[in-house]
């Protein structure tokens, strides 16, 4: 992995390239991610944070408006947006609604993008090729919008994108798509070594050794076409994000999922966003 000494952006100014992806395109990098290792006690505290975050989020979907019988709308505003922008197509992990995703949505809306929910899902318990296959077809079958689409995706919804980008069947799909790539936040590329303490199969496999990961990890091919983008410290991956061919960013940020709340956070998906716009040449 090649140190970076380039500056994201000027709107970005705490999050730090750590390395870059050829054609992906981003300026002088900050040090104001770079900190001492945290302490025993920070860690506990940022974990116990980081799962108060994420139960808060789970909440979300009770919250109105109630449907039944029928897929839980996206905000309306969600909808609107600029025509010249990627449309987003956004991704939970496992054991997540899309609107565990709700607050980066939110931000990528009021940057402008039409955001894009994917029903059918669930909490995407699937496993990777299976939602993979589920979402080519939706995408398939949905009008190409003229700026391109780009998947956002947290944890396991990185793996999804990634297997859409690479598998055969997707590929043509994918183009025809109009998928410009991914930006993944806290995606465990390289697997969990966690995911042996539990005995659920859509947990474990996130096993290093698993056949999902070591296939995903042993293709290439489109890893320039990813931003890969995390935190300080995350308890889940603790072998961390970084994907080699890939523009890996780390923001100040905590957590697992906390990490989704924060400013710098968004700002980093959004220039994400923008460097694989440039990079397609849909500019």
């Amino acid at each position: 992995m090649s140190e970076a000494s380039t500056r994201l952006s000027s709107d970005c100014r705490s999050a730090i390239l750590l390395s870059q992806a050829p054609g992906l395109h981003n300026g002088a990098m900050s040090t104001d991610a770079s900190a001492r290792p945290a302490s025993w006690v920070q860690r506990n505290w940022w974990w116990a944070l980081d799962y108060l975050y994420a139960a808060r989020q789970q909440m979300a979907i009770l919250a109105p408006p109630w449907t039944v019988g029928r897929p839980r709308p996206a905000p309306s505003h969600w909808q609107r947006g600029s025509a010249e922008l990627p449309e987003v197509v956004l991704l939970p992990g496992v054991y997540e609604h899309w609107t565990f995703l709700r607050p980066l949505g939110d931000a990528l809306s009021a940057a402008g993008h039409r955001v894009r929910v994917m029903h059918g899902l669930g909490i995407n318990r699937r496993t990777i090729d299976e939602t993979a296959e589920r979402l080519a077809l939706t995408l398939a079958a949905m009008p190409i919008p003229a700026a391109g689409r780009v998947l956002v995706a947290h944890s396991k919804g990185g793996l999804v994108g990634k297997r859409l980008l690479l598998s055969s069947t997707a590929l043509a799909e994918s183009a025809s798509a109009g998928l410009l790539g991914l930006v993944a936040v806290c995606t465990p590329f390289q697997g969990s070594r966690l995911a042996r303490l539990m005995v659920d199969p859509s947990i474990r496999e996130f096993l290093p050794t698993g056949t999902a990961i070591v296939s995903l990890g042993r293709e290439t091919s489109v890893n320039g076409r990813i931003v890969s983008i995390f935190g300080r410290f995350d308890p889940h991956i603790p072998d961390g994000s970084v994907l080699d061919g890939a523009a890996n960013v780390a923001v100040p940020g905590v957590g697992h999922f906390l990490v989704l709340a924060h400013a710098a956070t968004h700002r980093a998906v959004i220039d994400a966003i923008a460097s694989l716009v440039r990079m397609t040449g849909h500019v």
